[in-house]
């Protein structure tokens, strides 16, 4: 039954394990490196592991597959065995990611699964793994959220952008910019405020956001505008997004004035006088009026008419145009046409007052014609109107003209009236024909127009006038002028990314396209500094270091549009200003300085050595001593450290000192310094002898006392170190009955017995035991008196006291101590010993028995004085009072070499 239950049961298991599905979500940065670990799938899943809950033996290992490699595949790696997923070589790009790939999309609220869920914002990566083996089967929906980086700066979509604003704007106008930057970055990291590099006091900006999140700026009129002050206005526009660090954009915004009709035409004159012969022809020019708009467009057109008072007679003379207002005869004057006639004549502007001239024409009746001038023009010419190059050479021909009396009774002659550089001569071997031409180059940019006249009369006085107007055409003689050759700025270092130094202003003398100027850096500019070629504006794009370079000098050019192209040249100079931020720095952190003790007070210790990269103020550095000052001192303008006392090694070795560093900026920086003295040891004390502890001590020696027995010692210590508390011990004087019987080791001071006492060695003996030390130059040197009684006990102690009392006469022995000599009992001076050797001798070779007899009452008797010796040995050695040598404490001396 069992059996059946199992079979009947695990089908249906199996198809609940097909069934299961499960939807995981991650997030991580764009642009991360290959191998960034995402999540593990076996764990957020709870699936068993290798490392975790443990498979059956019979279970095969879990596996996991990508259902399909398409393009999320691309961006992971994923553990088959483990179910990691990491991010793979490919480098996930969210914005590219977003826009381009299919299986990337943005997630909605409406695909809202829970509360883990990404925000509206993400871009998601879609991945569907398979988990195997059938056991813990399931298709899993991965999905991971790429979140977004501020890798993008804001970039407005064309380069230039030009907005009109009429010049009747008021303030507080507010002007949509069509054009706003663009960032693919999202959120905070898209574009967040735009400003105005220069807003000439007059504009301002403000950032709209619609419903969608999309930022538009609007330009603000703040001030009042007027075309004809100026009509334009060129600046840069910066968007800024909001990630950190910020990152920038700009574009050229040309703000156009459009033009209102706020003026009306004016006359220069408010009459004009003109005389008409009466035999003038029909079409005969009379005059020209002209009215001036400064409004532009149709808002400056001006007609020409005559007023209402203007008779009928005077208008059927008198053409009009109401164009031009060119006034020309229309009919022929006879005897009945008035002398005088009044001409009231209106400039009329759109929705103006009109302007009102009068030009009064005198009619001049005559009974003969005027000359005549009939012109012939070589140059170009349009409607009296000649046109001439400004580069045209010298004696460049202009016209021809032909001079004749109609009536061919009088003599005609003519003349050139007005200025310029003009010549109007005879032209021969014709006569009445004369040569108009140029006597110098004509120069645009001195003089554009020139009206001249030409003059003939005849011999009753009659003149005709011919007008010729001259229009010099502009060339591109002329290059870009900076306003400086020398252009020097300054900025402080440490400035911000993209500063503005200065505007370049460079003009041209040329008209149109000749004259517009474009800016360029010279190829020495380094590449960090940047010019706008239309407006000129100088800025530089990373931070300035005076440390690193406190000079630039580049040059700059102003290149106009002619054909072919003309420059000039200026260089810039840029000073780059010192701030406050360079701590002052020690060339060494530590210094060590070495010198000898009792070194004079205000001696010079060393030189401590301090710089600081600033300049100026910023750059003066003060030395201070923050601790010991009681005792140093410090030159803040040399930096010599100075001890105010004397120093002595004895009472302190060494010294450790920390020098505060303050430079003189505000607010300051500073910086410490350890300083070590060292002091050196100079012979400065001499040994001082602590044992014996005076010149009137005694020690008790018996007469049994075998030679190379230590009878005492001298004892004594040298406050120096090194080579100056080595210390040397040697007698330099003696007196007693036999006073070389005694030997001091010259290093441990030790006083040995060197030959056997006799009966007639008892006695006091006196020992002048002097005490070096091995200084330099100079050794110094104690003495101490050694005094010894020899005797077999000490009877009569004042008597020895009254001898230690008296002036011991010593002759001193001028012998320098060897410490290197080996001990002097190895050597025994034979001459002591012989005496005693050859005695004893011939007693033996007289009486064998009789030496036997005399050594063993020799021996019987140094045992009985050893016995009262030990039986008086602890009063007689203490000289004065009891001193246990071996209790004496010893310090040992260290030889250091420094």
């Amino acid at each position: 039954h069992l059996l059946l239950f199992l079979l009947f049961v695990g089908p249906f298991n199996c198809f609940a394990s097909y069934s299961r599905a499960t939807e995981l979500f991650y997030s991580l940065n764009e642009g991360l490196p290959a191998g960034v670990f995402i999540g593990s799938l076996a764990r957020d899943l709870r699936l068993p592991t290798p490392g975790g809950q443990r498979l059956a033996a019979s279970q095969p290992p879990l596996s996991f597959t990508l259902a399909s490699r398409g393009l999320g595949g691309q961006y992971v790696q994923l553990d088959n065995r483990s179910g990691e997923l990491h991010t793979s070589a490919v480098e996930i790009d969210r914005e590219a990611l977003c826009v381009e790939s299919s299986e990337a999309t943005v997630f909605e609220e409406t695909d809202a699964v829970s509360s883990s869920s990404p925000s509206s914002e993400s871009c998601l990566l879609l991945l569907d793994v398979l988990v195997l083996p059938q056991e813990y089967f399931r298709l899993v929906k991965v999905k991971i959220a790429i979140r977004d980086v501020n890798d993008n700066a804001p970039r407005f979509p064309v380069p230039h952008i030009r907005l009109s604003v009429p010049e009747n704007a008021p303030v507080n106008t507010r002007l949509a910019i069509e054009h706003p930057a663009l960032d693919p970055d999202v959120g905070t990291n898209g574009v967040q405020t735009y400003r105005l590099r220069d807003n000439y006091g007059v504009f301002t900006l403000d950032v709209e956001e619609n419903e969608s999140g999309e930022r538009t700026p609007y330009l603000i009129v703040m001030g009042a505008l007027d075309r004809e002050t100026r009509e334009e206005y060129v600046t840069v526009i910066i968007a800024e997004d909001g990630g950190t660090p910020p990152l920038m954009g700009s574009a050229t915004l040309t703000i156009g004035i459009s033009d209102i009709n706020d003026n009306c035409p004016q006359f220069s004159d408010s009459q004009l006088n003109v005389t008409l012969y009466g035999n003038s022809s029909l079409g005969t020019h009379v005059a020209t009026v002209h009215a001036v708009d400064t409004d532009l467009g149709s808002n400056a057109q001006v007609t020409y008419s005559y007023s209402q008072k203007v008779p009928q007679s005077s208008r059927d003379l008198f053409c009009l145009d109401e164009s031009t207002g060119t006034i020309t005869l229309s009919s022929k004057v006879d005897g009945d046409t008035p002398r005088l006639h009044r001409l009231i004549i209106l400039g009329n502007g759109p929705g103006c007052i009109p302007a009102v001239i009068t030009v009064l024409v005198t009619v001049i009746k005559v009974m003969m014609r005027p000359p005549e001038v009939v012109p012939r023009f070589i140059a170009n010419e349009v409607e009296g109107v000649v046109y001439l190059k400004e580069l045209e050479p010298i004696n460049t021909p202009i016209a021809f003209f032909t001079i004749k009396d109609p009536d061919e009774k009088y003599k005609v002659n003519c003349y050139l009236d007005g200025d310029g550089p003009f010549r109007l001569s005879p032209y021969k071997p014709y006569n009445n024909e004369y040569l108009l031409e140029t006597t110098k180059p004509l120069d645009y940019e001195t003089q554009q127009l020139y009206e001249i006249s030409v003059v003939a009369w005849n011999s009753e006085g009659f003149h005709v006038n011919k007008i010729i107007k001259v229009q010099v055409l502009d060339d591109n003689d002329n290059s870009p002028v900076f306003s400086q050759q020398l252009i020097e700025l300054s900025i402080e270092e440490n400035n911000v990314p993209n500063a503005f130094l200065t505007k370049l202003h460079a003009t041209d003398a040329d008209s149109g396209e000749r004259g517009q100027v474009s800016y360029f850096l010279g190829p020495d500019a380094p590449s960090y500094f940047s010019l706008d070629k239309t407006t000129g504006v100088l800025t530089v794009s990373t931070q300035l270091d005076r440390e690193e370079k406190e000079k630039y000098r580049y040059t700059v050019k102003a290149v106009d549009s002619g054909f072919p192209p003309r420059e000039s040249i200026a260089t810039v100079t840029i000073t780059v200003l010192d701030k406050n931020d360079n701590s002052p720095r020690f060339i060494n952190k530590d210094f060590s300085f070495f010198v000898p003790e009792n070194f004079p007070g205000f001696g010079e210790i060393g030189v401590i050595s301090v710089t600081d990269a600033d300049a100026g103020k910023n750059g003066w550095v003060a030395l201070s001593v923050l601790n010991g000052s009681d005792i140093f001192v410090i030159d803040t303008g040399k930096g010599v450290l100075r001890a105010k006392v004397s120093l002595d090694r004895e009472q302190q070795s060494s010294y450790i000192l920390w020098i505060e560093a303050v430079d003189g900026g505000d607010p300051a920086l500073s910086s410490t310094a350890k300083i070590t003295v060292l002091l050196l040891d100079i012979n400065d004390n001499p040994p001082l002898v602590l044992f014996p502890q005076s010149n009137m001590s005694y020690l008790l020696v018996l007469p049994s006392t075998l030679p190379g027995s230590p009878i005492t010692e001298v004892y004594a210590v040298d406050k120096d170190t090194g080579m100056n508390a080595v210390i040397a011990y040697s007698i330099i004087g003696r007196r007693g009955p036999r006073p070389e019987s005694f030997r001091i080791d010259p290093k441990t001071g030790n006083i040995t017995l060197e030959e056997s006492l006799m009966r007639n060695d008892y006695g006091l003996y006196r020992l002048l035991v002097k005490v070096s030390d091995h200084g330099y130059p100079e050794p110094l040197h104690s003495t101490v008196m050694v005094n010894l009684f020899v005797n077999d006990t000490v009877s009569n102690e004042s008597y020895i006291e009254s001898l230690l009392r008296k002036e011991p006469d010593i002759s001193i022995e001028e012998k320098q101590p060897q410490i290197s000599i080996e001990p002097t009992h190895k050597k025994m001076e034979s001459a002591s010993c012989m005496p005693t050797l050859v005695a004893l001798s011939i007693i033996s070779l007289g009486s064998i028995a009789l030496v036997t007899g005399m050594g063993i009452y020799i021996c019987l008797s140094k045992g009985k004085k050893h016995h009262r010796a030990d039986e008086n040995l602890e009063v007689q050695i203490p000289l004065n009072g009891r001193i246990n040598l071996h209790m004496l404490e010893k310090k040992p001396v260290e030889i250091s070499n420094i």
